[in-house]
């Protein structure tokens, strides 16, 4: 899914070099982080689209089965009972199939929660 690496510097390179499936999910993960944080800074780090407000808040990135969502192990423990049909690990990742709908308001919640958790 994710051709060779390549020195992408924006959040709208890095989506653009995706097929059309996984680009309109892509598209619309990054409209929902967006959506629950206007403010947040967004730039490519760790080769990836990655959000900061108040420090590092969520991150995403697609491959061959899977779009992996990132954000911390307090939104993991948090959400735990909505993330159980998804993969995850307790340090900070969750994996979205890529064959799957995305659970658009779900992240929107986990970003909000980031937020929060940011302030602190």
């Amino acid at each position: 899914m994710k051709e060779e690496k390549t020195n992408i510097l924006t959040v709208d390179g890095y989506i653009d070099q995706f097929e059309e499936k996984p680009k309109q999910k892509l598209i619309d993960l990054r409209n929902a982080i967006r959506e629950a944080a206007p403010d947040a800074n967004e730039k490519i780090a760790w080769g990836a689209p990655t959000y900061n407000q108040n420090g590092f808040l969520v991150q995403f990135a697609a491959y061959k089965k899977h779009i992996g969502f990132y954000c911390s192990p307090a939104a993991i423990t948090f959400f735990r009972d909505e993330l159980r049909d998804y993969k995850t690990n307790e340090k900070n990742t969750i994996q979205f199939p890529i064959d799957k709908e995305l659970p658009l308001e779900l992240v929107k919640r986990i970003v909000r929660f980031r937020i929060k958790e940011n302030m602190k």
